[in-house]
């Protein structure tokens, strides 16, 4: 069969051939830029499927210069007299991913003097309570600042002989007493034990008469003695200018000058708190 070129066909022709060899050269172009882009894409925001998710929890922070001397909370957290810890019901789940929610939302229910914490003067004086000398009337000024941590001679409690003992200079203001209760590791053990290290009545009005201190750091769940529970307590928290934070965790932190800062939760109404507290060196 003989086909005849007309000269429109043989235009036609030529015309087809030219958008071919432009289309060739937009691919060879625009392809390798997909690629590259997508390999930028791909690179810059890797995919977390498939990765090993390994998490990391710290004591020490800023390559050895920030001390987290808080107490992780959990189910085994100590508790005043209680020799359960908080237990499991401390944090439960309103909704969760697993249950096709579309996010995880946890409560926390826990007792405010367990763990690290805070006391705020309403603990043991009821008109102070009354008053609103709560939690959220603390002054962050005393509990942010300059600190001493201090070794306790460790055969018996802090009585006004032991705070003489200690040369703890005027001017100091926040001191962290470290005791027999870190060495026992206390604060670790699951059953509550009355014979902890804690301030006598004479002690803390020593430290009251005597020093410039408005912070009291103790590493028990609590800063008075149990055979002086209370007249401790009154003591410390009668002029509403010293606070009491109790259950530090100071092992393997060095005796000396750090800046702490201890910030409790801001609750309005509460006599105790959970609270989170670093040492800086």
């Amino acid at each position: 069969m003989c086909v005849i070129l007309t000269p429109l066909s043989i235009y036609l022709t030529k015309m087809a051939r030219n958008l071919t060899n432009q289309l060739i050269i937009c691919m060879l172009i625009v392809l390798p830029s997909l690629a590259l882009s997508s390999a930028l894409i791909n690179s810059a925001y890797p995919s977390p499927y498939g990765e090993e998710l390994i998490v990391s929890r710290k004591e020490v922070y800023g390559n050895g210069r920030i001390y987290d001397i808080t107490h992780r909370i959990s189910s085994e957290t100590r508790s005043w007299e209680s020799d359960d810890g908080i237990g499991d019901e401390y944090l439960t789940f309103q909704s969760t991913m697993k249950n096709g929610s579309d996010c995880n939302f946890s409560e926390i229910k826990l007792p405010s003097h367990s763990g690290t914490h805070v006391d705020a003067p309403g603990h043991v004086f009821d008109n102070y309570f009354d008053a609103g000398f709560d939690i959220d009337s603390l002054d962050l000024d005393v509990l942010n600042g300059q600190a001493l941590l201090v070794d306790v001679p460790r055969n018996n409690n802090i009585t006004a002989e032991v705070m003489k003992s200690l040369n703890i200079p005027k001017g100091v203001k926040r001191v962290l007493f470290r005791t027999l209760n870190t060495d026992r590791r206390l604060m670790y053990k699951k059953q509550f034990d009355t014979s902890y290290v804690g301030f006598m009545k004479d002690g803390a009005q020593w430290l009251k008469d005597n020093t410039d201190i408005k912070l009291v750091g103790v590493d028990y769940l609590s800063v008075a003695a149990y055979d002086d529970l209370i007249p401790s307590h009154l003591v410390f928290l009668e002029s509403r200018e010293i606070i009491l934070v109790e259950g530090l965790k100071l092992e393997d932190v060095e005796a000396g000058i750090y800046n702490v800062h201890c910030l409790p939760l801001r609750l309005l109404g509460a006599e105790g708190s959970p609270i989170r507290c670093i040492l800086i060196k």
